[in-house]
């Protein structure tokens, strides 16, 4: 009989591996929590500390020594670690997890179970320095998405922690008043002129307990205090002359409190703001290429969001006619480039609510609506969030407009109603002028843009299309436009199918031929016509409806 030894085991953690289990065992998949080597003589200590810390960031596991890789699994005994206890003291004493060591006496030898308890909530395990997971037969390094998940997993705002070595000597006395000089503005409270740094710091909750948040050093901090504490904490400004150009012809780097600078940077970008020109009527309009507010809300919203446990700095790359702002971390848990302008979920709370303070953001941190809606007004590209993954969040601001026809339409309809567009209408109508489709969750602003005749309606059931109304198509000049846009009458459509028919003659015209003539119309609302037309006796249709062919006339027919 098999007996079995425990040899270490922490707050009722595990019971012994008995021979029973061990049979079990060997039948389940090695991807289920379980890791099998044969290690006959020995195995490294550093490879073993490494699988466990594997095993403990994937939701806990065995690591069982003494079996082979390969199915059907044998048991061929290990000698490795003679003193099972010293081995498990050891990995606990480097990654701080539970583990409980196994001796189990199989008839083919000695198998040594190392059970591995999971990682805590929000907190991966290293190993000499490296988070790794299993792959296959091999470790691999976790990927930074993987990495961001567990730590979301707490919710925990990193900038409202406190710094434990940062003082307020650590934070910039000018900067400081500035912040109080934009809280005073925009609260209109004039009794915060009588605090002192320190309590106006405490009212604000960046200074907490006597303690300095890291919100308190990335709004507020010297150039010092984030090189010793948050080193990542900066945005790095380039501007190439072209998007070719692999140099740049000017960097500058801000690591210091971001209230400090913000100015300064926009005053970098605005220095090679070219002005591009449109003719609305007899006058010219001139319009800058980088709108202020969609800069300033993009750059807010990357220092808002970004994620400051990871390495890597925020990038404003400039060219001539666009600017591409990059920082660290993708998308805050929860969004999506789907619910982007619906779903808030500010990443670094304490920052967003400092800044709302100062009057830069609203409390939430977003600003992603104000950037899209004031690119949308001025017939800009809406911003592209391309490039965007579970590394950085990428966004890039166009600076040409496309159509200044559309801006002068949508200016003219809002004086002409004395009303103003949200930006889910703005997009509803950017998607229509540009052939795009509309996202389901606009539906509501497309109907009510629809019973204000803004937009027509086009269609019944499945086939409805929309399309912006004759009075935009009339405002352009392109009247041609909108009867391509909106299709040809219904009789229109019935006879130029029936002329396809015609000059098929003999040898019959397919369905695809026909929605070939069509291409405007669905697949239903042409077989629609079709049976219109059989029913009036005008043509029939020989052959099952999809492999069938059409004539004129009356003729025998096949069933539908």
């Amino acid at each position: 009989m098999g007996f079995t030894r425990v040899i270490l085991e922490l707050r009722d953690f595990s019971v012994a591996v008995t021979l029973s289990d061990l049979e079990q065992l060997l039948t389940e998949p090695e991807g289920e929590r379980l890791e099998f080597k044969e290690a006959k003589a020995n195995f490294h200590f550093e490879k073993l500390v490494e699988y466990c810390a594997a095993l403990a960031n994937e939701g806990g596991g065995k690591v069982l020594l003494g079996v082979t890789d390969a199915r059907p699994r044998t048991v061929v005994g290990s000698t490795a670690f003679s003193e099972p206890g010293r081995t498990v003291s050891g990995i606990m004493e480097r990654l701080r997890i539970r583990v409980v060591a196994s001796e189990v006496a199989h008839p083919n030898g000695r198998v040594l179970v190392f059970e591995v308890a999971a990682r805590p909530v929000g907190t991966p395990i290293a190993a000499a320095g490296k988070y790794l997971a299993r792959s296959g037969d091999t470790l691999r390094v976790m990927t930074q998405e993987e990495l961001r998940e567990i730590m979301d997993e707490l919710g925990v705002d990193f900038s409202a922690q406190v710094e434990p070595n940062a003082t307020i000597a650590d934070l910039d006395p000018a900067t400081i008043e500035l912040f109080r000089a934009s809280w005073k503005k925009r609260s209109q409270n004039s009794a915060l002129d009588a605090l002192t740094p320190t309590q106006l710091l405490e009212d604000a909750e960046l200074i907490i307990d006597g303690k300095i948040t890291r919100a308190a050093l990335i709004l507020l901090g010297t150039k010092a205090a984030l090189g010793r504490y948050l080193a990542q904490a900066e945005v790095i400004f380039e501007y190439r002359n072209s998007e070719s150009s692999i140099s740049h012809q000017q960097r500058m780097e801000f690591r210091q409190g971001f209230l400090s600078f913000l100015d300064s940077l926009w005053s970098t970008v605005n220095l090679r703001n070219e002005v591009v020109q449109y003719q609305d009527g007899l006058f010219r309009r001139d319009v800058p290429v980088m709108n202020e507010t969609v800069v300033r809300e993009a750059i807010l919203n990357a220092v808002t969001h970004r994620d400051y446990r990871l390495p890597g700095s925020i990038f404003v790359k400039q060219f001539p006619r666009k600017l591409e702002i990059t920082s660290p971390g993708g998308f805050p848990s929860g969004i999506t480039l789907d619910n982007l302008l619906r779903r808030q979920s500010p990443r670094n709370r304490r920052v967003a609510e400092t800044c709302a303070r100062c009057g830069l953001v609203e409390r939430s941190g977003q600003g992603v609506d104000r950037m899209f809606e004031e690119s949308l007004k001025e017939g800009k590209p809406r911003p592209d969030f391309t490039g965007t993954d579970g590394y950085q969040v990428t966004i890039t601001l166009l600076g040409d407009i496309q159509n200044p026809q559309f801006v002068r339409f949508l200016e003219r309809l809002s004086a002409e109603r004395q009303t103003t567009f949200s930006v889910e209408d703005l997009l509803v109508l950017d998607a229509l002028q540009s052939e795009a489709p509309v996202s389901s969750y606009l539906r509501p602003n497309l109907n009510r843009l629809v019973d204000e005749g803004i937009v027509e309606r086009v269609g019944r059931g499945r086939g409805v299309r929309y399309v912006l109304s004759r009075q935009f198509y009339s405002f352009l000049g392109k009247q041609g436009a909108y009867t391509r846009r909106r299709g040809l009458d219904r009789e229109t459509n019935k006879e130029l199918l029936l002329r396809h028919i015609k000059e098929a003659g003999k040898q019959g015209a397919r369905l695809t031929d026909l929605q070939d003539v069509l291409k405007e119309l669905s697949k239903n609302q042409v077989q629609t016509l079709l049976k219109e037309l059989k029913s009036n006796g005008r043509a029939h249709v020989v052959g099952a409806t999809r492999a069938g062919k059409w004539f004129l006339g009356t003729g025998p027919t096949a069933p539908d």
